[in-house]
């Protein structure tokens, strides 16, 4: 699927697999991998299709990321999860809080406490 390290072969970061002849590389690719000894196999932004159909036909684990619900696995980025970075989700990812707004309370808070002296107390020190 897509390789992040090669997005400029590909051109960008775009969902790959999605032609019969691309996808039927990628299943003779995924199969060469397996023959190889690989444990696991990683598939990336590809038709979610075309991941049942890897998976169904490997006897090692996959993992998906952006590749549908019938991977072994699923991977995330943290920081989409967890809402961190608000500018840009991936179609794949689901955000399932904001903690940005939590995070940065807190560090103001944490700065606030240090310039008015609160921050360490007696509490937060050793005796």
């Amino acid at each position: 699927g897509l390789t992040p390290q090669s997005i400029h072969r590909t051109g960008g970061y775009k969902v790959q697999g999605k032609s019969d002849e691309a996808a039927k590389r990628l299943i003779e690719e995924a199969r060469i991998v397996e023959n190889a000894g690989a444990f696991a196999l990683l598939m990336e932004a590809i038709p979610m299709e075309l991941a049942r159909t890897i998976t169904e036909e490997l006897t090692i684990p996959t993992i998906g990321i952006g590749a549908g619900p019938y991977c072994n696995g699923q991977i995330l980025v943290l920081h989409d999860v967890i809402g961190l970075f608000e500018r840009f989700l991936p179609k794949f990812a689901k955000q399932y809080t904001n903690l940005k707004t939590e995070a940065l309370n807190a560090i103001i808070t944490y700065r606030e406490e240090i310039e008015k002296g609160v921050f360490p107390s007696e509490d937060e020190s050793f005796k």
